[in-house]
């Protein structure tokens, strides 16, 4: 004895999609429920020292050897230009990178799970030569590392 499934499984995805569609109707599944608010102030600002006091609530950040940057010294193009940092302090909480002499200088700020290594690489714009600089947010204090970028094709204006 054969059975056609597939009857079966077109109406429960139709119900299902139905009640999905009932529900975000009725305003019981919001985006704005879900999603957890950006830094807007952070990312606007035009100072290192102000996007850190924004993002971080503080700006007194302390150069550290535990804060590793992989970043190229004179990269070819400064619209792609690829960094990796990493750490070795313990119970981090974030890290934020920072491009000194961008018109915008925060990058990102990325906040890893607890079970997760301390580690970021993504690719960033640098405008002209400047500092990229890496600050790990661990408890209450921010550690840093910097390194100095020299482009020869700028990345933004």
């Amino acid at each position: 004895m054969r059975t056609d499934t597939s009857g079966w499984l077109f109406l429960k995805a139709s119900l299902s999609a139905g009640a999905l569609g009932m529900a975000v109707g009725a305003g019981l599944l919001a985006p704005r429920a879900v999603l957890a608010s950006w830094g807007a102030a952070a990312f606007t600002a035009e100072s290192v020292g102000d996007a850190l006091k924004a993002g971080t609530g503080s700006d007194a950040m302390s150069d550290s050897a535990e804060v590793k940057m992989d970043v190229p010294e004179s990269p070819e193009n400064g619209a792609v230009v690829p960094i990796a940092v990493s750490t070795t302090v313990s119970g981090v909480d974030s890290i934020a990178l920072l491009v000194e002499k961008n018109p915008r200088p925060l990058c990102g700020v990325f906040y890893p799970g607890k079970r997760m290594k301390p580690e970021v690489s993504i690719r960033v714009k640098v405008s002209e030569s400047a500092d990229i600089i890496a600050v790990v947010k661990a408890g209450d204090k921010l550690y840093s590392a910097r390194q100095a970028v020299k482009v020869t094709i700028g990345g933004c204006a």
